[in-house]
């Protein structure tokens, strides 16, 4: 960047600052150095000043002109080995960071000022940061009551993302301060301190400057250890436009002019809490906001894009209830004076819970009471309570090291369902944990790929593979587990044990056991540690006889993999905390046995000959069961009549779908109990059977009976549909109103004659403006008019889009345009994905929804990603949509060379941040394509049997 560079140029006029650089690259220090850096700036001159268009990034110390030469001239000297990764010494520590940026919202870079109060524990002539694609211009340290001594080498270490300040004589243990004046581009890679676009009410494009840490990328927008454990206070002043709003961790203390120049503010925050690097933030752009405060005194902010504020009032409802019930439950007040939501345009997570300042995407935060739908609604409210719980747990406790990440992730993924229940009981969300998380996590946990909760985690690359369904789901699930284990009075005192402990600190996984243990009085370590830190789960294995009025039931444990049972020596074994029921009463656990060993049986009195008995009422234990088949026979009619509670007919269903696919039991066996649901009202028990039959419809679009499914679909679906209807009736809630949408998107795209004949009718009058869809009703009438439509279809949808003014309601289109047939048409919506008119974080669900479409829709994703690779990877290098991509894309497949396609091209395409999902993805397609195999055959003559007339 020109601007940056002439700035560069200035400096190196100094002759002291010739001898500086050379340093920077070399150990020696001599006259030649001097005259190659002199010759370098004289061509560095050249190239800015000779050479008009040339348009040069700046993206590190390796990247700018004025360090380019020196820094390729460098290698020819010492080539350094890769070394395996350590953590930064702790010779020198901060204390606090006194921050000062000054971001370009035109040129896109940004200057900085550091002045931090360190510690030096022992004499070092050198001191250790974390730093990326940041340029140091100078570095100094004052000892207290010392004289300032000056930096006399930078030496960048680009692959661990650590610089060294190299210093000609030693720094005495005792107090200092550290000053390094910096420079760094706001990049466009939605991590650091990065720019997202945005367009003003005019429709001007204009730009935001805003930051996202988690979880080492502070130190791309300023140099800092860069470490979880290393906590210190940051005192933070932003100079920006003074018609921008600027924000921070902590309240505005100080706004005034910047003296340089009038068009700017100096905007000064309050100095925060001891916090870590990763939970700083700052945003500067153009915001409204609506304002209210908690029952507890905190002033709560939803700030929106402008001319949106009310589309923040139900995230400040939801907000504002949140924060008390914390405090309530953690029995600890929220710390800081105030806490402010930001829709963020270009957003890469749903959320990031930096201290006093939520960043989300648009779609996270913002709801229009005419045009948001009840999921979206939901979606917010959850995703709210999450980040607001990591306010206490994460942000006040932090974990030691990101080994730890699932404990922040975890707990949050569990208590943001716990928070919602407070708040909308009418949710049933419970239940929808189950469907969401549980179940999701169990299907990743049981391939040879997955990985313990707690991994051990090093090269801050390996960090990004780790935030998954295994730490944020299967984390969820072990603690909602244990939280019904230890019962929730002894859990909360043992939270607010912890809390108190470790307030301001840091805190292992151990930590918080030794606090639950001890509130508790049971062997919380014990039981946790073979839940955390091995792979996979039991599946517990149930018979049962009857003894006169006893029941006695055998039960046994063994490790479950997807690719069905094995015979291994050395079987892992958990401490499966396991609750019982019987048909007597089904809300209300009978019996509550630990089981510590391979086998047990256990003995219950009086059950009658003719009662169920069922393991893991609720479904909260975190394990797949199979039943015998006397058992499950009794079971099965608890499903057509009800009286199973929702959550155990969908757990029973789940688990039954997942033995099938490991071999252990016939698919058409699950087919068969399927059929038994024709009488469910329940919206989340349809939302698992409907995304079972989805995997099934996947796996059989390799046939030619793919068409025999869709009818099993709309047979199956057919009741429910017509008892719901079309429109909303009074008394209806917010559970009625997702089965709608469920059960006529699932018609529609099964082809169900009359519900396509509506869809299209109902489509034609929201286009022409005569009847506006209900929010409620569009992704069904979308992903149906698609699914059937051709070029005119696609046309208008594209137009739609185009005109929505809610990220929600270009998300809504973007995930369904992947349903389009035609080929040709196929091809234009992959297009799509990577035009401007999509934004960077959701051309991942653009090709996600192409592929999980069709046949054809698979291959041409994974084409187009493999076609464009090198522009995927750049976009989202290092970050989880990366690994997000490649499991939407290829996850699908069922024939063995593609495991091998797959694998060859991510060989030759490194991906360090999704190698683990790459491998998840092959061992899925070789299960998909043993599973197609296996009971291809038998599927299709069940589907035909039920179609031949009765004799």
């Amino acid at each position: 960047n020109k601007v940056c560079i002439k700035k560069k140029i200035k400096l190196l006029v100094n002759p002291a600052y010739f001898h500086r650089i050379g340093n920077a690259h070399y150990s020696q220090s001599s006259t030649h150095l001097l005259l190659l850096a002199c010759s370098l700036h004289v061509l560095a001159n050249f190239i800015i000043f000779s050479v008009p268009n040339l348009n040069i990034p700046l993206s590190g110390p390796k990247q700018t002109p004025s360090f380019k030469l020196v820094s390729s001239v460098s290698t020819l000297f010492s080539m350094p080995e890769r070394r395996p990764f350590v953590r930064l010494p702790t010779d020198v520590y901060p204390v606090n960071y006194g921050l000062r940026l000054k971001p370009d919202l035109i040129d896109f870079t940004f200057e900085g000022k550091l002045e931090a109060a360190v510690e030096v524990t022992q004499g070092t002539n050198q001191i250790v940061m974390n730093c990326a694609d940041i340029d140091i211009i100078t570095a100094s340290f004052v000892p207290e009551g010392g004289e300032e001594i000056n930096a006399t080498g930078f030496n960048y270490q680009n692959e661990d993302e650590k610089v060294t300040l190299c210093f000609p004589s030693t720094l005495q243990k005792g107090s200092g301060s550290l000053k390094i004046d910096f420079v760094g581009e706001l990049n466009d890679k939605m991590k650091g301190f990065y720019r997202s676009k945005y367009m003003t009410p005019s429709g001007e494009i204009r730009y935001a400057a805003v930051t996202q840490f988690e979880a080492t990328d502070a130190r791309r927008a300023f140099p800092c250890w860069d470490e979880p454990a290393i906590k210190a206070t940051f005192d933070i002043t932003l100079i920006v436009p003074k018609d921008r709003i600027s924000l921070s961790n902590m309240n505005v203390v100080d706004r005034k002019p910047y003296p340089e120049d009038h068009s700017l503010v100096e905007v000064t925050f309050a100095t925060t809490p001891i916090m870590s690097t990763y939970l700083v933030a700052f945003v500067i752009g153009e915001y409204d906001f609506v304002e209210s405060q908690s029952s507890d005194g905190v002033t709560v902010r939803v700030y929106t894009p402008v001319g949106k504020a009310e589309q923040g009032r139900f995230a400040l409802e939801v907000a504002t209830k949140t924060l008390p019930f914390y405090k309530d439950y953690f029995r600890v007040p929220y710390p800081l004076p105030k806490i402010d939501l930001i829709a963020i345009a270009d957003f890469a997570a749903g959320a990031m819970e930096n201290w006093g300042l939520v960043t989300y995407r648009e779609t996270a935060l913002l709801i229009d009471p005419k045009n948001s739908c009840a999921s979206s609604r939901q979606w917010v409210a959850l995703v709210v309570g999450h980040e607001l719980a990591h306010q206490w747990f994460g942000n006040l406790v932090t974990m030691e090291w990101w080994t730890h990440l699932w404990l922040n992730e975890g707990f949050a993924s569990w208590i943001e369902y716990l928070c919602v229940d407070h708040c909308f009981p009418e949710y049933d969300i419970w239940t929808q944990f189950v469907s969401a998380d549980y179940t999701r996590a169990l299907d990743l946990d049981a391939l040879d790929n997955s990985h313990p909760i707690e991994v051990d985690v090093g090269h801050p690359s390996e960090v990004d593979e780790i935030f998954d369904a295994i730490s944020y789901s299967k984390g969820a699930s072990v603690i909602r587990m244990l939280h019904n284990y230890i019962g929730d009075e002894d859990f909360r005192m043992g939270m607010n044990a912890y809390l108190l402990k470790f307030q301001h600190k840091n805190a292992s996984t151990e930590d918080l056991w030794e606090c639950l243990e001890q509130a508790s009085g049971k062997p919380i370590a014990a039981v946790m540690n073979s839940w955390t830190k091995q792979m996979g789960f039991p599946i517990i294995v149930v018979d049962q006889e009857q003894h006169g009025s006893d029941r006695v039931l055998k039960i046994s444990q063994k490790k479950f993999c997807a690719s069905g049972p094995r015979n291994d020596e050395n079987c892992p074994n958990w401490m499966v905390p396991i609750s019982i029921c019987t048909s007597e009463d089904p809300s209300c656990t009978k019996m509550k046995v630990l089981l510590d060993q391979p086998e047990t049986t256990v003995n219950i009195t009086n059950v009658a000959p003719d009662h169920w008995i069922k393991i893991n009422p609720g479904t909260v234990g975190f394990y797949r069961i199979q039943y015998s088949s006397a058992m499950l026979e009794s079971l099965l009619p608890g499903i057509r009549d009800l009286t199973l509670l929702p959550v155990d007919r969908l757990g029973l269903q789940n688990d039954l779908f997942s033995l099938a696919r490991a071999g252990m039991i016939s698919t058409v066996e699950v087919l068969k109990v399927m059929e038994a649901f024709v009488n469910e009202p329940n919206y989340t028990v349809w939302s698992d059977l409907s995304c079972n039959l989805g995997v099934l419809s996947s796996l059989l679009s390799h046939t030619d009976f793919h068409e025999d499914i869709q009818e099993f679909i709309r047979d199956l679906f057919t009741p429910i549909g017509m008892k719901l209807g079309w429109d909303s009736k009074t008394g209806e809630g917010h559970l009625d109103a997702l089965l709608r949408g469920l059960v006529l998107g699932k018609l529609g795209k099964a082809g169900h004659k009359a519900t396509l004949e509506e869809a299209r009718r109902r489509f034609k009058e929201h286009v022409e403006g005569k009847q506006i869809l209900p929010a409620d009703l569009r992704s069904p009438v979308y992903l149906t008019v698609l699914k059937h439509g051709d070029s005119t279809t696609l046309d208008t949808m594209l137009k739609l889009h185009k005109q929505a003014d809610m990220q929600e309601e270009k998300n809504r289109i973007e995930r369904v345009l992947g349903a389009i047939p035609a080929p040709d048409l196929i091809q234009r919506v992959l297009n799509f994905a990577l035009s401007e008119e999509v934004r960077p974080q959701d051309t991942v669900s653009v090709i996600g929804g192409v592929a999980g479409s069709s046949k054809q829709g698979r291959k041409a994703a994974w084409k187009f990603v493999k076609d464009n690779w090198e522009e995927l990877h750049n976009r989202y290098q290092g970050g989880f949509l990366i690994s997000r991509l490649i499991k939407l894309t290829v996850d699908g497949f069922a024939i063995d060379k593609m495991a091998a396609e797959v694998k060859s091209f991510f060989e030759s395409h490194h991906a360090p941040a999704a190698e683990r999902t790459v491998q998840q993805c092959c061992e899925n397609i070789l299960l998909n394509a043993t599973w197609l195999k296996r009971d291809a055959d038998d599927i299709h003559q069940y589907l035909l049997q039920r179609k031949a007339p009765p004799v």
